[in-house]
């Protein structure tokens, strides 16, 4: 069976469960598994957090004493997802991001905590050590799906959100079981052929010109760290998507909406149904962009961002 036949079975059975880059290929059999990939560039801004066995990699960037922005990176993804957005925001607010369990340069929780609720918890113990009661909480993909659910259960330490291309609704037909995770999904985490990651940064971006190679490099490189293939696949065997609506409703913080029309992971009709659950929410959505509108375009996603703070601003 060819790379690509393999990738069409599994589509329909773990599109919906991950929120991630689809590969168009996948390895070969007996394909060789590339060594751990050691990354040299670190921020002087970037310290790690301990939370019951795990060390959570985070960056603190802007004066202390100004307003909190913490920002959640989407699913295989790193911190550095929010670079765009913390070089245009950090002269005016305090821009705190991190690497989710299992991803970046935080790597596998030793307690596998993976699941949305689960990673919902960690962000409250992780504010409680950072001392930050209250902020303003952004999310791209499976990140937004985290931080809209934190706004939910915890509204009063929520001031604003900001749902980049967001988790939140039924995909493929996937609802509150999670779907198998087909060998094909198996083999690209575990082994990242070249071709396969290629084309699965193809499907994140809709202009791939708008990434540098470093940028597209550096992807690669977090995604290979030590034990995050293994924490990944942990993750799509308890992924859900049950019934937002729910807890969408009960979100009180002013909202806003962004999304690429060009995402090739989440359908865009989805961006308006959040912010038609959301009481308080508005959307903008940008033509020819993908699923990390962040990433592609992120000078105007960060005055976007810039205006919607000032509106609401208390």
């Amino acid at each position: 069976m060819t790379g690509r036949a393999m990738f069409n079975g599994a589509r329909a059975a773990i599109a919906a469960t991950i929120l991630l880059p689809m590969p168009m290929a996948c390895a070969a059999p007996g394909a060789e598994v590339p060594e751990p990939v050691a990354v040299e560039q670190t921020s002087a801004a970037d310290r790690y957090i301990p939370i019951d066995g795990a060390r959570v990699r985070v960056r603190e960037e802007g004066p202390a004493g100004a307003p909190v922005i913490v920002l959640l990176h989407g699913f295989t993804m790193s911190l550095e997802s929010w670079n765009g957005w913390a070089e245009a925001l950090a002269s005016d607010y305090r821009v705190v991001r991190y690497d989710l369990l299992g991803h970046g340069m935080t790597g596998p929780d030793p307690l596998s905590r993976y699941s949305a609720e689960e990673r919902v918890e960690i962000l409250r113990e992780l504010l409680d050590r950072l001392h930050i009661d209250r902020a303003t909480f952004g999310g791209n993909s499976f990140g937004g799906l985290v931080a809209w659910r934190f706004a939910a259960r915890y509204p009063d330490r929520v001031d604003r959100l900001i749902l980049v291309d967001s988790g939140a609704y039924s995909i493929y037909g996937v609802t509150d079981e999670p779907a198998p995770v087909p060998p094909a999904m198996r083999a690209y985490l575990t082994q990242l052929p070249e071709p396969a990651f290629q084309a699965s940064l193809a499907n994140i971006f809709a202009d791939l010109s708008r990434i540098s190679d470093s940028r597209k490099a550096e992807i690669r490189e977090m995604m290979a760290q030590p034990g995050n293939a293994e924490a990944f696949i942990a993750h799509l065997e308890e992924f859900v998507l049950p019934d937002p609506e729910p807890d969408l409703a009960r979100i009180e913080a002013p909202t806003l909406v962004l999304w690429g029309e060009e995402d090739a992971l989440i359908p865009l009709e989805q961006a308006g149904w959040i912010e038609a659950a959301i009481p308080n929410a508005r959307r903008i959505t940008y033509p020819g962009v993908g699923h990390a509108p962040q990433e592609e375009i992120p000078a105007q996603t960060a005055a976007d961002v810039r205006q919607f703070l000032r509106e609401t601003s208390q």
